[in-house]
């Protein structure tokens, strides 16, 4: 069997100041025919010396008492695959453009328990919605709010699970199998086992907020890096509906810690599922996650994401389409205003007749030492036939040497299908500020407008008007820092 891949890569430094601004040229496609071949298992009887070390002082940071047995599960899967996997290098070709020497140089913590602090932390009540707060990773139930939810939802961990919802969780937990070696760290690390439970025909009007709150730091000095591993499974039964709000919030400043987050996401049939995910992390921590999702027949999924914090933050997006009629909509905007790099990897799976997909990613990347990465994978497999799938990528570099890595990639078996995608990479063009300019607008106010905008695209997007409102604000706040200070 044949595949056809289309895999534009661009690679691109722009400095606005000694170049022209010419418009984006549109991407030579490169189709190149291979033979399709399964990939090869890991090694199964590797070890690295750093990975080994890593997973003992995670053995050692979990309590010794008994787990329920998904999470002992999960547990028990994780350590064998993160024995046999590697730490990533630049040499992977998942990490060409990601460098994680700043996680392994440091100090790592696992974070063994809450913090003493946390007992007295204070939770702003701003939101209207039911929430679930984590501090460092553990469930911290007293900051929690999760009344006036529908009957038969549940939101919590896992000791207040139903012996039947028990039952189905652990159904689902552990067969996501797809993760690299930080979702194994996530797996053998988690404290525990958030749960978002939604049964039959449910439907729930008010998102539930999940809030991630990181207060243990260290800082450049120390090396100090505290790790923790949050943990959330959402089942959403046969035609059910829920809006899921991620919130990730740290210390204001250069904190050092590492948040290692995983979502794990079940739609069943003709279930809906909106979920909006906001990263603003201290600019020193590292930040990485993996959302998976399974949409089963006639399901949708959507996703609005802003990610505008960590020293370094990664995505990794992994979406399969379990049967005909599904839709999936993924919109990203990343915003990198110091030395960051803000990295998004996303895989989507299409397996069954009539799939619909949509992907919009952007970035800005506003500091010359600043990086942004996109390594977006749409495959449409043999039987995925009359597929409607499109993927579009669009960067804008700010400053001298500023730095975009764009890897769209659409592989497509099937024959009778739907599929574009497209990138663009440039700074602001001169004739949208002559156009502000002629109009009386002087061109700092102009670069300010037109900078906004570009990410109001997806903003926009989020469902929730007080979400949206709190992420343009944050977006203006950073922009108007980083104008008001050199690069």
């Amino acid at each position: 069997m044949t595949a056809l891949f289309f895999t534009p890569h661009l690679h691109s430094h722009i400095n606005p100041k000694l170049t022209p601004k010419p418009k984006p040229k549109p991407i030579k496609t490169r189709v190149l025919l291979q033979t399709f071949t399964p990939t090869t298992p890991p090694q199964s009887s590797f070890s690295d010396p750093f990975v080994l070390e890593l997973a003992e002082s995670l053995e050692d940071s979990l309590p010794s008492s008994s787990q329920p047995s998904p999470l002992q599960k999960l547990r028990d899967l994780s350590s064998q695959i993160l024995l046999s996997t590697p730490w990533p290098s630049r040499k992977d070709e998942a990490f060409r453009f990601t460098d994680t020497s700043f996680i392994k140089n440091s100090q790592i913590e696992p974070l063994s328990h809450p913090s003493q602090s946390s007992t007295s932390l204070v939770v702003s009540d701003d939101t209207q919605f039911p929430n679930l707060v984590f501090v460092d990773g553990f469930i911290h139930n007293s900051l929690s709010n999760l009344s006036n939810l529908p009957g038969g939802v549940y939101v919590g961990n896992l000791l207040g699970l139903s012996d039947s919802i028990t039952t189905r969780v652990c159904d689902f937990v552990g067969e996501f199998q797809f993760g690299d070696l930080f979702w194994s760290i996530n797996g053998m690390g988690a404290p525990d086992l958030g749960v978002i439970y939604v049964p039959s025909g449910c439907r729930v009007e008010n998102p539930i907020h999940l809030r991630y709150l990181s207060i243990e730091g260290g800082n450049d000095v120390s090396k100090k890096l505290p790790l923790s591993n949050p943990r959330v499974f959402v089942l959403v039964e046969e035609g059910g509906e829920v809006g899921i709000v991620e919130e990730f919030v740290g210390k204001e400043g250069n904190e050092c810690y590492w948040t290692n987050s995983v979502l794990e996401v079940v739609i069943g049939v003709g279930g809906i599922v909106r979920h909006s995910y906001v990263q603003s992390q201290s600019q020193g921590a590292a930040h990485i996650k993996w959302t998976s999702v399974k949409q089963e027949t006639a399901s949708t999924y959507e996703l609005v994401e802003v990610s505008t914090g960590g020293k370094l933050s990664r995505h990794n997006i992994h979406v399969q389409q379990m049967g005909p009629d599904t839709v999936t909509e993924l919109s990203t905007f990343h915003l990198s205003v110091t030395d960051q790099t803000q990295d998004l990897h996303s895989s989507l799976v299409l397996d069954h007749p009539r799939g619909f997909s949509r992907q919009l990613h952007k970035c800005i990347v506003a500091h010359s030492k600043g990086q942004a990465v996109f390594d977006g994978n749409v495959k449409v497999n043999r039987y995925a036939q009359q597929t409607d799938a499109g993927q579009l990528t669009r960067s804008l570099l700010l400053e001298p040497r500023a730095t975009v890595n764009v890897k769209p990639n659409l592989q497509i078996i099937a024959d009778n299908v739907k599929c574009s995608h497209g990138a663009a990479i440039s700074d602001l063009e001169e004739s949208q500020l002559f156009y502000f300019q002629a109009r009386g607008i002087d061109l700092e106010t102009a670069r300010k407008a037109l900078v906004f905008s570009f990410g109001a695209e997806v903003i926009g997007r989020f469902p929730y008007p007080s979400v949206r409102k709190q992420v343009e604000s944050r977006v203006k706040e950073l922009m108007e820092t980083k104008n008001g200070s050199p690069s």
